[in-house]
């Protein structure tokens, strides 16, 4: 378990760490009203696909427990404009979706219930989506772990961790598994332009956890892969299609296609709520477009000359037969064997 925590709720307030200040400060924010929440996944205090569903869970809950009225209907208009809120966030990280869904479906099954009641069920609700993804990490990193090999130099892209979830992560959940048995591992962490998760996030998570990290800079990686510095790579997911197009970090399909070339194993890591089996390719995937100051300032200072014309996406889609495997809490599967893991 991770020394810190991402996000926590008591039934009255929402606490998360502010990720945007890492490595320097660790400052932790408390919420009590849902807007406050919203705000916080739409601002990356706190992201990553799993951590962002969970904060999503936790604002519906505090959102709906905070409604003053008496009549079901009210009730009932007041909560749907709650989760229109939280869709309009993020909208590619398919996990956020997943778990509004989820919450929607805890009000409109419960007809009987009375609003108090049904208050009670969605914090539950909320809880459990948290309790389930950290036992769907510890069993993504438990599966994961026996493709690692003692020895192995690991390349991971952007910030798959405890910050990105509820505890373990999904990429570094791996990561940390075979450290934890003993094997001798050294991880290279991309630093990920241009907000920086791999050089702030995932490095700070490492080191806490003792585990020997390297950061390098993106236009790195294919450097060291020509130098056999890498025997490995593993990173997160955001959104993964039916066909196994995987939506991650912007970078990744970059590294993908080097990994291909250099022949390296390329795996994504993810939970069975990254996938979306309503699309059916990465096509259909949405790209968040992030505003344009990410990359024409850095820490208040202005890097890009002013009138410069800025695109900054921060997804992209990695094809499926550039995937050596997925590793889920269901185990590891081909890209092609996605299908399989629908839910009946």
């Amino acid at each position: 378990m991770a020394s810190f925590y991402t996000i926590r709720f008591d039934g009255e307030k929402v606490s998360m760490l502010d990720q945007r200040l890492l490595p320097e400060q660790e400052i932790y924010y408390s919420y009590t009203d849902y807007k406050e929440v919203a705000t916080a996944i739409k601002e990356m205090i706190i992201r990553g696909a799993p951590a962002i569903g969970i904060a999503a869970a936790f604002g519906i809950a505090l959102g709906a427990k905070n409604i003053e009225t008496l009549d079901k209907e009210e009730f009932k208009t007041k909560f749907d404009e709650i989760l229109d809120e939280f869709a309009k966030t993020r909208p590619t990280a398919v996990n956020l979706f997943w778990a509004i869904n989820r919450m929607k479906r805890t009000f409109y099954e419960s007809p009987c219930l009375s609003l108090n009641e049904i208050k009670d069920e969605l914090v539950l609700k909320a809880k459990r989506i948290y309790e389930e993804d950290v036992l769907t990490c510890k069993k993504i990193g438990e599966n994961g772990e026996a493709l690692i090999k003692d020895g192995y130099s690991i390349l991971t892209h952007c910030n798959a961790g405890a910050l990105a979830t509820s505890e373990f992560g999904t990429a570094l959940s791996v990561i940390r598994a075979a450290h934890k048995k003993g094997k001798k591992i050294n991880v290279y962490a991309d630093e990920t332009r241009p907000y920086l998760q791999g050089a702030r996030l995932t490095a700070w998570e490492l080191n806490k956890d003792g585990i020997p990290v390297t950061v390098i800079c993106d236009n790195m990686a294919g450097y060291l892969m020509s130098q056999r510095k890498v025997d490995f790579i593993v990173v997160g997911a955001d959104r993964i299609a039916a066909n196994g197009d995987t939506a991650n970090k912007i970078g990744t399909y970059s590294l993908a296609v080097l990994a291909k070339y250099h022949n390296i194993p390329f795996y994504i890591a993810a939970p069975l709520s990254t996938f979306d089996f309503n699309i059916q390719s990465g096509v259909d995937i949405p790209i968040e477009e992030r505003p344009a100051t990410e990359i024409t300032h850095f820490a208040g200072k202005r890097l890009v000359p002013e009138g410069v014309n800025v695109y900054n996406p921060s997804f992209d889609v990695t094809p499926a037969e550039l995937i050596t495997g997925i590793i889920t809490e269901k185990g590891v599967v081909k890209p092609a064997e996605v299908k399989r893991l629908k839910p009946v």
